[in-house]
């Protein structure tokens, strides 16, 4: 089972939605970075369940415990273990679906690969797996800052309501001043009543996440199956419940000729820049310095509270009932997820662009 990522900057997680606990073991996190535990306590609060109104409530602390490779603050360069133990499982929630496939869940293409799964929650197909994503891209996050580097993702999209204004126009400092994590007042507020419509209607809507990041150094990403924005892909790709991914122009792009969409080059100072940023802030699979910015899809969830058709484990037809705790939207407590991932992805192009050059 894929259950890494990275080369250097490399994570593996373990753990089910409903077993004793998840966590991660992240290996090439430089010796001497500065860990601060309370930062990642903090970004798991971002994505734990609980924490509003349009969010599940499954009341899971989230608490991290450092096992291993830090001592007195620091990176020692060695392996980092973290667990977070469940607290708050109701496995019997899900004795119901057992031998039934919910719709549009994984539970039988599970059932088909391994012979056996775990049906309390989906097992390790559960977006609890995330958590120990959270914390493992906290510290990249925490190696980037020491390089000028943010990351920051925020819903754009709920829905069909779309937040019209591009990243630029917005203050990425506001993402968590509303439950939705959008960054524009007016348009949370009205994202956060379409979620709550859908909710009380007992069924689930999906949305976008925009992530944007800042500061990168031209020159990291790999040439032809290693492009920066594949990994980017990739990674955004692995997370629960994506549908879609772009970045620069994205699909949009194909509604303009060549003249309107080549970012022209121009020199600032000592550095290169582009008058326009179509290409995202990568051209060739490598980046060029400007913004990397991208868009996520995310799709509805896919337990909904009424009865759907489907089939059993013998292959006969059955009737699922949606019951337990679900996201009626996954986009808000998808904003750190976004950001982790995209952390992780430039922290381990970062290393490997240190292995390219002599000078």
């Amino acid at each position: 089972m894929g259950s890494s990522f990275g080369k250097l900057f490399k994570i593996s997680t373990f753990g089910e939605s409903h077993g004793k606990g998840i966590g991660a073991v992240l290996e090439g996190c430089p010796a001497g970075l500065e860990i601060n535990e309370d930062f990642i306590q903090a970004e798991l609060d971002r994505r734990k369940p609980g924490q509003s109104k349009i969010t599940t409530q499954r009341q899971e602390g989230d608490k991290v415990e450092l096992l291993s490779g830090i001592f007195e603050g620091k990176a020692t360069g060695t392996p980092i273990g973290m667990v977070i133990y469940n607290e708050d499982q109701r496995s019997k929630d899900y004795s119901h679906i057992a031998e039934k496939f919910r719709p549009s869940h994984a539970d039988y293409t599970y059932q088909v690969k391994y012979g056996v799964r775990d049906y309390r929650g989906g097992g390790r197909s559960s977006a609890r797996e995330t958590a120990a994503r959270v914390a493992s891209g906290s510290i990249a996050k925490m190696f980037l800052k020491t390089l000028g580097i943010e990351c920051y993702a925020y819903v754009s999209q709920v829905g069909s309501l779309k937040l019209e204004k591009s990243y630029q126009e917005l203050d990425l400092g506001k993402i968590d001043d509303n439950i939705v994590r959008c960054p524009d007042g007016p348009t949370a507020e009205k994202m956060i009543d379409l979620i709550d419509e859908v909710r009380k209607s007992r069924d689930t809507i999906g949305g976008i996440v925009t992530g944007v990041i800042k500061g990168v150094p031209p020159g990291l990403g790999e040439p032809v199956f290693e492009k920066l924005h594949a990994e980017l892909g990739k990674a955004m790709l692995s997370i629960n419940a994506v549908k879609g991914f772009e970045f620069g122009s994205g699909f949009e792009g194909i509604t303009m000729r060549g003249s309107e969409h080549n970012d022209v080059f121009y020199k600032d100072g000592d550095t290169v820049k582009t008058k326009s940023n179509h290409s995202g802030g990568i051209q060739g699979g490598i980046s060029n310095g400007e913004d990397i910015f991208f868009r996520v899809a995310f799709k509805p969830v896919a337990t909904i509270m009424t009865d759907q058709e489907s089939v059993d484990v013998h292959g006969d037809t059955t009737t699922v009932t949606g019951k337990g705790r679900h996201d009626p939207c996954v986009v808000p407590r998808a904003v750190p997820i976004v950001e982790a991932m995209s952390a992780l992805v430039i922290a381990d192009y970062y290393l490997i662009n240190k292995t390219v050059r002599l000078t």
